[in-house]
């Protein structure tokens, strides 16, 4: 695992002066603290980052081919690389070391673009071909790695593993897109589509990006994978489950390799214990294993991974910290760039140093929640399919939307109570519905927190434009599948996947998904909807399939989430410095809210009248983003 930063001239062939290079790769050190490398030529810059793991002697980056005529920056994993490899010399090519990134140059120049429907893996790379006169960058098909990119305008274009990267250009617009704004409040991040900074893209999962020498027109990413919903698998549910088990071990099994110590996050949920269960049945020593406890019982869930280490005899190690572990604030605030209001990235950050301690390689069980529709939401919303299905629209529009304009906002009543959500998605679509689901803060909340300056610049601009046009047009055969496939596009790569690539590497942390390995993926994504969501259980076939290793109270108990008690932080220790945020900070100096109803906001939360911890949350993640943003200086142009 590594991180790379790179710079491309199309038209005047520049070269990039070495401090900026240098300034551009060192300020992501914590993704690689094992070495630095770098390649210059006129038009085109490379760096790199190295996190030692496969070929530690041998795969230092920018790696050259055997002539010198391309170079490779890459970041990632190619879990098949041998077999690839295989393929290739079969076809002539030779090779110099035991390295996929070698493998990922001669795949090049055997295939050329069509390389990457080869690799099996997580990555980013960026090849420079000097006789094809081109820059070629590819992003894995999931998002597992990410690559920011900026085309300056001049013909020339940058490119790195974080937004960091690129703040390190001098003369970087810095102006925010206001688009981003609504997508962050409607999220808690934002999608890959867009970029806080407006003159920074993100290449999407699944895609390249293509530049060519004499070319200078702006480049397009060309979509290489997408996965269908569409019901193909065919078997009884025994067989199936069986297939499951197989695939399942496979992509454990290939996540396994690596020249330096491997371990596994064990939260003691069904999907890590799954991947250690697995583990435990292809390595001959114990599975290095570890989780984090709280202070809480609420948001404890160590006793149900001890449980899980004690049966397969891992090497287990966890550490219990206090549910106010707010201290993680301005480290996260460091890590991610843009804002990020999941705050499960406390937890994940604090998981990955431990796993850190002793290992350089964790396992993890992220991805089987949304290809096998594992969570709550997913259940809800079927129900309310069911009710939006029964009645006209005209019906659900008036009755259920006026009830859901009439009902109070009930945090503090019991559930059955807190009907106002549920009756607003039942007057809406089914795509509008989901996105509504999905919502961090609601439409309804946004159109107050918005100052009139803010609308005029969205210019009638809606998050959830995003969402719905993805379901609608999603290869899915029913709307579970298309709710699935959109969070698949969007929510994995946004939320999940940044959040474990940002707080595993900031601790020089590798974390490996085999939940997400595309050939898995693509094979549960192609199972009939009743085999992943059964009689109201997510996960349905998974869960059959894994009973054999996995105890019935791991497997059938209600899902717990990684969350930490931000309400009650909010009305005691952070609360002041939310209340703060009202006057003197830079979210209130935007001119993009209105602070009098975030103040109201702020102390109906103080006051147990209300729960809006979460809008209090993206404030407070909102302002850090901007404080860093303004103190970041870039690099000198010194030569």
């Amino acid at each position: 695992m590594c991180g790379i930063a790179g710079y491309f001239d199309q038209r005047e062939h520049r070269t990039i002066p070495e401090p900026v290079l240098r300034a551009m790769t060192d300020v992501i050190a914590h993704r690689g603290p094992d070495g630095s490398g770098f390649y210059r030529a006129p038009g085109v810059g490379l760096g790199h980052r190295r996190l030692s793991i496969i070929d530690i002697a041998g795969g230092v980056q920018p790696m050259p081919s055997a002539d010198g005529k391309i170079q490779i920056t890459f970041n990632g994993e190619i879990y098949n690389f041998r077999e690839v490899r295989k393929e290739l010399q079969a076809l002539g090519h030779t090779f110099r070391r035991d390295s996929d990134t070698e493998v990922i140059i001669e795949a090049w120049r055997a295939w050329g673009e069509a390389c990457v429907d080869k690799l099996r893996g997580m990555f980013v790379f960026a090849i420079w071909d000097e006789t094809a006169r081109t820059l070629f960058l590819a992003r894995d098909r999931l998002g597992v790695k990410p690559l920011y990119y900026a085309d300056l305008g001049d013909g020339r274009f940058i490119f790195g593993s974080e937004m960091k990267v690129l703040l390190m250009w001098p003369g970087l617009s810095r102006a925010i897109d206001p688009r981003a704004i609504e997508d962050y409040f409607a999220y808690g991040y934002v999608p890959d589509d867009k970029c806080l900074l407006g003159a920074v893209k993100k290449l999407p999962a699944g895609h390249t990006l293509t530049l060519r020498w004499g070319n200078a027109a702006p480049a397009r990413p060309r979509r290489y994978w997408d996965i269908a919903f569409d019901g193909r698998v065919k078997g009884s549910p025994e067989a199936l489950a069986e297939e499951l088990t197989a695939r399942m071990r496979e992509a454990v099994a290939l996540r396994l390799v690596a020249d330096v110590p491997v371990g596994a996050f064990l939260s003691g949920g069904v999907d890590s214990s799954a991947v250690v269960a697995l583990m435990a049945g292809l390595i001959d020593t114990p599975v290095n294993s570890c989780s984090i406890g709280f202070d809480d019982p609420a948001y404890d869930e160590t006793g149900h991974a001890e449980a899980i280490a004690k049966r397969y005899a891992t090497h287990h190690r966890a550490r219990t910290v206090t549910t106010d572990d707010y201290g993680l604030i301005d480290t996260l605030v460091r890590a991610f760039d843009e804002p990020f209001a999941d705050a499960s990235a406390l937890p994940t950050y604090r998981v990955s140093e431990l796993a850190r301690e002793t290992v350089t390689v964790a396992l993890s069980g992220d991805g089987a929640d949304e290809a096998m529709a594992g969570y709550r939401r997913y259940r809800l919303y079927m129900n309310e399919e069911r009710v939006r299905g029964a009645l006209s629209p005209g019906l659900r529009q008036t009755v259920f939307g006026r009830l859901g304009r009439a009902w109070p906002k009930l945090d503090w009543a019991p559930r059955v109570l807190r009907a106002k959500s549920t009756f607003e998605a039942i007057a809406m679509d089914s795509a509008e519905a989901y996105f509504h689901a999905v919502s961090v803060t609601p439409d309804r909340i946004r159109s107050r927190l918005f100052s009139d300056a803010l609308k005029r610049e969205i210019g009638g601009y809606w998050a959830g434009t995003l969402y719905t046009d993805t379901m609608r047009n999603a290869p899915a055969d029913d709307m579970l599948g298309r709710a699935q496939y959109a969070d698949m596009m969007i929510w994995l790569p946004g939320d999940i996947l940044t959040k474990v690539d940002r707080t595993s590497m900031a601790v020089s942390l590798e974390a490996r998904e085999p939940l997400l390995d595309h050939e898995l993926v693509g094979w549960m994504a192609g199972l009939p909807s009743d085999f992943r969501l059964h009689g109201g259980e997510g996960k349905w076939l998974l869960k059959k399939a894994m009973e054999p290793y996995l105890p019935k109270d791991i497997l059938y108990r209600r899902k717990m989430g990684f969350s930490v008690p931000i309400d009650r932080w909010f009305r005691g220790a952070l609360a002041d410095r939310v209340a703060a945020l009202a006057s003197g900070s830079h979210v209130a100096g935007s001119g993009w809210f209105d602070m009098n109803y975030f103040a109201a906001c702020a102390a109906a939360h103080r006051s147990g009248r209300a729960d809006h911890s979460r809008l209090l949350w993206q404030m407070l993640m909102l302002e850090g983003s901007l404080a860093a943003l303004t103190a970041t200086p870039a690099a000198a142009l010194a030569a």
